[in-house]
Order: structure tokens, then sequence, then C-alpha cells
């Protein structure tokens, strides 16, 4: 059971009664489709009309207001003028009305509103909702009549919930729950999609958000779904409000608030798609086959080139199309003609034409095998029968046996087809296997539901307490960072002359002399390298010092280390979606490489190797034309050190490690910026 961080919802799902303020007779006018609507359920709940210049509405009786009602409400729908919704709930909360569903909108002040529903202990959903269906519990208080189905559909966008409604009914897709939250005044996506736990109708979810406030608690809800096998598929806009700032570090450039959305996503097992239609296709694919494991795929088609496409595209998707074990390249190469093509992937060569069970017997063969988590077919194979007619129902039978192999086998089977109105297409739906017309879905929704299987992370360990302040500046950010485990060269603080002597004393050249409370150093000439000769040093903070002034300077030891190379290692606090942890290329190049990869904080040390090693500079960690291979599990220790401090820290908002040098023998963080919430600001302020 998912606990909602609200009080009970179910006076939007069943109320006992209903009342419509605003009930029309015209078809044009939401008080008609709110009217009717809940008309539909007058079987099973009181459904009270309310017009002030109508006796009937639809052949039902009307009352001029709340007030002439005979009994109390347990759900208002408001769709009067704005200037008329607080007299209404007024009265409304007068009686005991326990929820209100906001149509109208424009309300001068709906924080106001929906504190005054709250205060009597009502909830409000809204305003400018386009309303609410239950297919369970016959209640329908929205624009449009739903076909009844498996998808809940929870929108911040009343339109482009519709127009969901529209493309899943074309595909035969209908709809368990619709809530359109509007303005969310009072109650929260967060809320309505906790509450769809325990609704048995609900087997996926589509939802639409704009902005992500608690975005963490939001995150932590659709997980709790996706556990209880209801995946969730998300649409959002790259304006979101996710991270709509100005960040001072390099890591703020590299990344946008859409990436910091994909890392929540995929720590939660939600799957973000880019477009209503495509939100569909996956939606389908989730309810004929529940989880793919993994992102290996065989592709077994009827064309080299329809196969070589496919394989293309499945690499464009980010999934993988390895080469089959000996074993079964061999088996298959025995079994087929010859020209076929039997590593991955496979082209029958003619197979099919000489015998459609072929189709069936080389996928159940590849299936069985282990090597993949996933077959996808392509070609030919449905139109067999819609150009033959006496091969149809033979086709039919090759369709249902494909169904009949991935359901023993346990490895999904998705197809390609050059037919999809076919009779053999919806056979294959109808026997457990998604069928597209275009091979890019196949393999889009065949990554989807890898991405809604996420690997199971290992429990981070919570680093030791370190209740310290952090103090501005570099030295200070040393000590932070070091006693989370991260390595620096040896350094000293300097702030004159005799701090200088005793670090050239104890300290090995050559050194780096830097101004350590400035954050971008080099960009004002608060960096000096290369120092050996004592006379050198002197001479190189007479001159910082003259120039930039009195503070806090540090004499560190410089890297030479050979066979280095440059990785980023930065996190920070998103104010809505938490803690994240950024590994890229590092050094001066780093916002032209725009190498990164993120992740929601903390991580574990598999994902931290994971994360480096999906960087298009990840074959330099393992030596490059002769290079030694650096220590990649010293940078794997400082990623989730990293990650582990701004998970922990919440008054830390950013952390950037630029360069963090890694060799053979180890990893050195040579520049480090920590920043806090209370001085990293926005375009429009300081930070909530």
């Amino acid at each position: 059971m998912i606990e909602s961080p609200t009080t009970d919802l179910r006076v939007f799902s069943d109320p006992s009664s209903v009342a419509v303020v605003g009930a029309s007779e015209d078809s044009a006018k939401w008080g008609y489709w709110l009217a009717s609507g809940a008309l539909t359920g007058s079987h099973r709940r009181a459904v009270h009309l309310v017009n002030g210049r109508a006796a009937t509405v639809l052949g039902h009786a009307c009352v001029p207001s709340i007030a002439d009602l005979p009994d109390t409400p347990e759900l208002v729908a408001l769709c009067v003028p704005a200037a008329h919704v607080d007299g209404v709930v007024d009265a409304a909360l007068a009686r005991g009305t326990r929820g209100f569903l906001g149509i109208t909108s424009g309300m001068a002040d709906d924080a106001a509103l929906a504190a005054r529903i709250t205060a009597a202990g009502a909830r409000l959903i809204g305003t400018n909702s386009l309303g609410i269906y239950d297919a369970t519990n016959d209640l329908r208080l929205m624009w449009g009549i739903p076909t009844p189905g498996p998808l809940a559909i929870v929108s911040q966008s009343g339109q482009l919930g519709s127009e969901l409604i529209a493309i899943g009914s074309r595909y035969g897709l209908g709809v368990s729950r619709f809530i359109s939250i509007g303005n969310q005044s009072d109650v929260t996506a967060t809320e309505v999609l906790a509450d769809l736990a325990e609704h048995d109708d609900t087997r996926v979810i589509a939802l639409y958000l704009e902005s992500f406030t608690d975005g963490e608690t939001l995150f932590d809800t659709l997980a709790a779904l996706r556990a209880v096998g209801k995946p969730t598929m998300l649409l959002t806009v790259g304006a979101s409000s996710a991270s709509a700032r100005l960040a001072r570090t390099h890591t703020g450039s590299l990344t946008s608030s859409l990436d910091v959305v994909d890392a929540a996503c995929r720590a939660a097992g939600v799957v973000r798609v880019g477009t209503p239609a495509e939100l569909v296709e996956v939606a389908r694919c989730f309810l004929a086959v529940p989880a793919v494991q993994g992102r290996r795929i065989a592709i077994v088609g009827d064309s080299g080139g329809q196969s070589g496409i496919a394989a293309d595209v499945a690499a464009a998707a980010g999934l993988t199309v390895p080469q089959f074990s000996a074993q079964l390249s061999a088996e298959l190469c025995m079994r087929l003609p010859a020209g076929a093509a039997y590593n991955n992937p496979v082209d029958l060569a003619g197979a099919g034409e000489q015998d459609l069970d072929n189709y069936a017997g080389i996928v159940e063969q590849v299936a069985a095998a282990g090597d993949v988590d996933a077959v996808v077919m392509t070609g030919y194979f449905g139109c067999y029968g819609q150009d033959v007619p006496d091969l149809g129902a033979a086709e039919i039978a090759v369709a249902r046996r494909i169904g009949g192999v991935a359901r023993a086998v346990g490895v999904p089977v998705l197809v390609h087809t050059m037919a999809p109105d076919s009779a053999t297409a919806q056979a294959l739906w109808d026997s457990g296997v998604p069928t597209y017309d275009r091979i890019e879905a196949v393999t889009r929704v065949v990554a989807a539901l890898a991405a809604a299987t996420p690997t199971p992370q290992a429990p981070v360990p919570a680093p030791a307490a370190d209740p310290s302040a952090v103090s501005p500046g570099y030295w200070s950010a040393r000590a932070l960072l070091a006693r989370a485990g991260v390595s620096f060269p040896r350094a000293v603080v300097v702030h004159d002359e005799a701090d200088l002597a005793t670090g050239v004393a104890d300290l090995t050249a050559p050194l780096v002399l830097k101004a350590g409370w400035l954050e971008h150093k080099s960009e004002v000439g608060g960096v000096h390298v290369n120092l050996c000769e004592p006379a050198d040093i002197t001479a190189a903070f007479a001159d910082m010092r003259a120039r930039l002034g009195p503070g806090e300077y540090v004499l560190e030891e410089q890297d030479r280390r050979p066979d280095t190379i440059e990785v980023l290692i930065a996190a920070r606090r998103d104010p809505q979606l938490g803690a994240v942890v950024v590994v890229g290329a590092g050094g001066t190049e780093t916002e032209v490489l725009r190498d990164v990869r993120m992740e929601c904080a903390p991580v574990s040390a598999d994902t931290a190797d994971a994360m480096l090693h999906s960087l298009r500079m990840a074959p330099l960690l393992h030596g490059w034309r002769g290079r030694a291979a650096v220590d990649v599990e010293a940078l794997v220790a400082t990623i989730v050190g990293v990650s582990a401090l701004i998970a922990t820290r919440p008054d830390i908002a950013e952390i950037e490690l630029n360069p963090v040098r890694a060799a053979a023998d180890g990893a050195l963080a040579v520049d480090a910026l920590v920043i806090t919430r209370e001085t990293t600001t926005d375009s429009e302020g300081a930070l909530p």
C-alpha cells in the first residue's frame, strides 16, 4: 500500500452525492457536459443540478442554489463564472460538502480559495480543471465521454489529457480514471497518483506535468506504483521549473532541467516519452508485455535491408544487438538456407516463405537460448494473409504460436509489420505480441520497457555525520570533501610570507598557487602553475596579492603524474527534485565536450562505474594508445563520496571537482568548489 500524503480522496472517485452548479441544456457549455455526465451515475449516487434560471435541465429538476438542495452534496462541481465561485463554495461548506471540483478558470486568488476549503476540512481539485472520471464507480464530471479501460490519466493540461483519451480510443485503449489537476490549488498530482495504488482497474498510468513541486515525494510515489505493477509514462516540457535557475558552477552550463527529470525517471522506473502518440504506443506495450529485463535484443527478419535498419534504429534507441553464442549461431546456420544471416540480426533469406512455421521456430530458438532480453521481428510477416488470402489462417496460427513462445520462454517478442491493420497483426496483439507499423516504434517501446525495470541499486552507506558549517573558499571545500573520502594533493593555506616559506619548505615542487576564496580563479589570474624555485614562488605570491588583495591563498603540490585523464565530478541539489550527481569529461574543455552523465544521489559503486563507462571518453579509462589504465576504483569511490555528501547535507547546493586527475595510482581532485544554499541565487533571487 502506498502511503498518501493526503486525507481520503474517495470523494473524487466515488462520492455518495454530487451537485453540478451551473448545469445547462446547452451542449456547447461546460454545465451540459458535467450535468449529463453526472446523471449517468445516478443509479449509484444522488445527483443534484443547480441553475438559478431554469427549473429543469436535461429533464431533471433544478434548484436555484446550494442552499435549496434537500440534502448535502458530498461533491460539488463548480462551473459558474469566477465572480460567483466564492459564494457557491461558502454555501456548500456551510452545508458540509467534502469535495469541490473547480472547472472555473481565472480565479483572482486560487490560494485563498483553497485555504478556505481546506480549513473547513474539505478538498479541492482545480481550479482550471477539465474534470474527473472514474470508470469503476460510474463517475463522469468532464468534457467528453471516455471509454472504460486500464489507463489512468493524470494531467496538468486538461486538453492534452483529452488528446490522450482520443488517441487511446483509436487503438482500443480505454481509461480507468481521469484527473485533470488544473492549477493544483489544493489536491496535487502526487496525491491522486498515490490514490491509484489500490485502484484495481488501473494497470498503467499516463502523467503530464509542467512543474515538479515536491518532486522527490512525487517520484517516490511513482517508484512505489511501479513496484506494485503500475508503470508510469511521463510527458513534460523542457521549460519545466524543475531547475529554472542559473548555476554558478560549470555543471550548471552542462545540464538542463530535463536532465534532472530524466535522472529522477531512471531512479523511479518511470518512462519519459516525447509525444502523446508515443505515450499510447508505450502504454499498449506495457499492457501486453509486463517487463523487459535488459537492453539486449535479437532481430529476426525476412529482409536484409529491414533487418539492418532495425539494428541501426535499435542502437539509436539505446539497445544492443549482441552477437549470438557460437552454439546458437551454429544451430541457426544449419537450420537456415544458404545466404542467410545467423549471428544477429537473423535474415531468414526465404525460409519464411518456404514454411511460415519457420518464423515461430526461429523466434523460439533465439528466445530460448538466453542470449537476449527481447526478440524483435521485422518485415513481411502479417502481409501473407492480406496478399494471399489462402495463407490467412496459417499465418494467424503462426502468430498465435509466436505469442505462446513468448509466454513459455519468458522473453518478450515484438513485431514490426508492413500490414499493421491485418488480421494477423490483431492476432499478434491478442496473443501478447505488440505489433507496430514502424520499426522505430518497436525499438522505442522495448527501450521504454527496459527503462521501467531499473537495475536494483545496492544500499549506499551513509557517511559519518559532519555537522561542520561550510565556509567559503577552496581550503574549506578541500577539508569538507576530504572528510567525505576525496583525495587532494598536499597543500598549505597561505596568508603571508611566513606561511609561504613554511609551504615551500614542506611541499615538493612543482607547486600551484591559488587565490582560494575565488570561485573562478583562472579568469582573473588567480592561479599560478609550474612554480619550482623559491624566488619564483615568492614573486608569484607578491604579484597575486598586489592584484587581488589579501585573502586565503593555497599553495599546493602540482600533479605531474604521467598518463592522467581529467574528469568532472559534481553534484547539486535541485530545489524540487533533490540531489543529483554528475560525471563528465573534465578540464578546461568541459563545456565544449559536453560529455556528461547525471543520476539521482546517492549512487552505489556499480552505478558510479556505469556512469563513467557511459561517457564518450570511457575508452581513456582503460588505456589509450599505449597509455596505462587509470584507477577506476578511485574515481568510483570519489563519485560515491560526493553523491553521499550532497544527499545528506541539505545545506549544500552545489559541489564541483574539476578536474579530478586520475592515473594508474589513484585520483586527485585539484580544484573544488562547494556552494551553500544560502549563497546560491537564481534570476529571481534566493532559492527556496
